[in-house]
């Protein structure tokens, strides 16, 4: 029987997917570092490829293959591969696939820590240039002869821009370019990936995937939409397996293997408890998130708020087309003159805390922590005031959000 309701399929995939032993509904956590063969040739078969057992835990192990494989199923992919952290999935992903030459499109409303990492690609002789995802004209333009990718968020954090998704898709395609797609803060449940001829998907588990600000974690999913016998830059010794895993195989040898971002058992089995449960805290944040960036967007002290869920966004009717609804961040702009330090100050309810996709609500003030090392210029590039708030809502009640923000609006 094929389960089709989304939170279904995944309270039961461990079971489903991976089969664990002795009737458990979870995978085992297998903590072993290395795998012994009775018959060296069996081991020898792993190494090279003919043989899809385990090596060492870097590479992979039965604790983190339950997890890959329901992160490939969430998406509808062809492979998925985990690692430490969302950081790790995209940073060990880009210097697996490309090399000194390249060119690749970035969004310029990336985070902060993904921005930065632009100057280090830069520096290893890859040619990065940011452009206005949100005007697909900026997007063709920048291509050049040895452009190879395409990178961007869905949503962006924490001005909450939104990318001509479907039209970068098709430009992408036209141009055979790889279009890496971070969908962090729009998961499954919210965007269909494939639905935009996404490439691959990377990103943070730590956030809304696992949820509950326990555990860190990253992957990244081949969705199977891209041609990997046109991408230029595939190892030659990976040629010899199917070509639509080429790319997750080099992401493996060249990342996991030689770089070593891997995530523990431990964290892959935190990760999937979390995960069963995505669907129904992001359906009361969603809401929450709705309500609250309303609420805020009528009140006397606070000059704008960024949610896509707000009909004055200039991506409000590309995100409703995109999203199945609007996402769980948003940020605010104090009126000119308040004290956002004092603000945050008065929140009793809310977190003073940097972080997304937790089951609490979260406040940060953007400037002067994770946009401070971008400089003042780059702030006002990016859209980002000095007194800008970010919040990520939780799961709380919303008329208890709501008094909360109520009573400290009130002292300013």
């Amino acid at each position: 029987m094929e389960f089709k309701g989304f939170t279904t399929r995944l309270v039961h995939a461990d079971r489903l997917i991976n089969q664990p032993q002795d009737g458990a509904v979870h995978q085992a956590t297998s903590n072993s570092v290395l795998f012994e063969y009775q018959r060296v040739e069996d081991l020898v078969d792993v190494f090279q490829g003919r043989n899809n057992g385990h090596a060492y835990s870097r590479q992979s192990s039965a604790s983190i293959n339950a997890l890959q494989n329901m992160l490939s199923q969430l998406e509808g992919g062809v492979g998925a591969l985990t690692f430490a952290t969302g950081m790790a999935a995209i940073t060990t992903t880009m210097l697996a696939l490309f090399k000194q030459g390249d060119h690749l499109i970035f969004s310029q409303f990336l985070f902060g820590n993904t921005n930065s990492f632009a100057h280090t690609l830069r520096g290893l002789g890859i040619d990065v240039t940011l452009v206005d995802t949100t005007n697909l004209a900026n997007v063709e333009a920048a291509i050049q002869p040895n452009t190879r990718a395409v990178y961007l968020e869905t949503i962006a954090n924490p001005v909450t821009q939104v990318p001509d998704l479907k039209g970068i898709g098709k430009l992408c395609e036209k141009h055979g370019l790889l279009y890496l797609v971070d969908n962090t803060m729009t998961p499954a449940n919210l965007f269909d990936a494939k639905s935009v001829k996404a490439s691959m998907l990377v990103g943070s588990l730590t956030k809304y995937i696992a949820g509950h600000g326990h555990v860190l974690g990253g992957a990244v999913v081949d969705t199977g939409l891209f041609d990997w016998q046109t991408f230029p830059n595939i190892n030659e010794s990976y040629k010899s397996q199917p070509a639509h895993m080429w790319g997750l195989l080099q992401v493996k040898k060249k990342g996991l293997r030689d770089m070593g971002g891997c995530l523990t058992p431990d964290s892959a089995h935190l990760i999937s408890i979390g995960m069963e449960t995505l669907a129904l805290r992001m359906d009361k944040i969603c809401k929450n998130a709705l309500t609250l960036a309303t609420y805020l967007a009528s009140h006397a002290k606070v000059e704008k708020v960024y949610y896509p869920g707000l009909s004055d966004h200039p991506q409000h009717h590309l995100a409703g087309d995109l999203f199945a609804q609007y996402g769980g961040i948003l940020s605010l702009d104090l009126k000119e003159g308040t004290d956002c330090f004092a603000f945050l100050n008065d929140l009793k309810l809310v977190l003073n805390a940097t972080h997304l996709g937790d089951t609490r609500t979260l406040a940060i003030p953007v400037a002067h922590t994770i946009y401070f090392e971008m400089g003042a210029e780059q702030r006002a590039k990016a859209g980002i005031s000095d007194n800008m708030i970010r919040l990520s809502v939780g799961i709380e009640d919303i008329d208890d959000i709501i008094a909360d923000f109520e009573q400290a609006l009130d002292k300013l």
